[in-house]
């Protein structure tokens, strides 16, 4: 056996290694909360804490869920992991200016968090896409709206909005008021830079925003969407 052949077979099993152990992974988490993320290691190894607390969907305000929609992904009941919309709006934004726009849904940002290192790479934007899939192919909205909101980052070390309402509000997440999940929403595009408890203009600004968007969403439609009718 030549040398190329044998790397091409190894090649094939690496390949069908992955696919196989990313299947299972995914299956796996669909029922049981997934211990840790890459991106809790990597804050552990940077010298950070970690303060997490799988908490059950029924025993998060619905509030908190309407927020991340109405802040992060306002059709998420209504695409298949992707909003090719969202994305040609954040290209066209990119072209005019220094900031730069994400068309992230929360699906995306749910494979990103729970599987990938972080960073902007290509590579892993591609992974990005194939456990995207894999999560609207196995799972439904609520288990991705569920698992984004325990593993997501609100601040050095705190993950999840149990600990995030307990760290910075003093209250179980199941009794965050429309403000206080606002402000949570408000801060999960730069957690390390911004804080919900003591938020400044920009922050509150946002939270606002937020809680407008929060009573303009229409209900959703069908029951793709677990999280009822949007008005607060």
């Amino acid at each position: 056996m030549t040398g190329w052949r044998r790397l091409r077979r190894w090649l094939v099993r690496i390949a069908v290694g992955f696919f196989a152990l990313s299947i299972v992974l995914v299956a796996v988490y669909r029922v049981l909360p997934p211990p840790i993320t890459p991106l809790m290691v990597v804050r552990l190894v940077e010298g950070e804490g970690l303060s997490k607390d799988w908490t059950s969907y029924d025993d998060v305000s619905p509030l908190l869920f309407k927020a991340v929609i109405a802040a992060e992904d306002a059709r998420f009941c209504e695409h298949l992991g992707f909003d090719f919309t969202a994305m040609r709006e954040a290209w066209r934004k990119n072209q005019k200016g220094r900031r730069v726009y994400g068309g992230s849904t929360i699906s995306m940002q749910t494979a990103k968090n729970l599987f990938l290192w972080p960073g902007r790479d290509y590579v892993r934007k591609g992974f990005e896409a194939y456990f995207t899939v894999l999560l609207e192919l196995l799972w439904d909205k609520r288990r991705i709206l569920e698992t984004y909101v325990n593993i997501v980052e609100f601040g050095h070390g705190i993950y999840g909005a149990e600990a995030a309402s307990r760290a910075y509000f003093k209250k179980s997440a199941k009794d965050l008021t429309p403000r206080e999940a606002a402000l949570l929403a408000a801060v999960l595009p730069n957690p390390r830079g911004w804080s919900a408890a003591h938020p400044g203009p920009g922050v509150s600004r946002r939270a606002a925003t937020i809680q407008a968007r929060m009573r303009e969403l229409p209900p959703p439609e069908g029951s793709r969407c677990p999280v009822g009718p949007f008005a607060d």
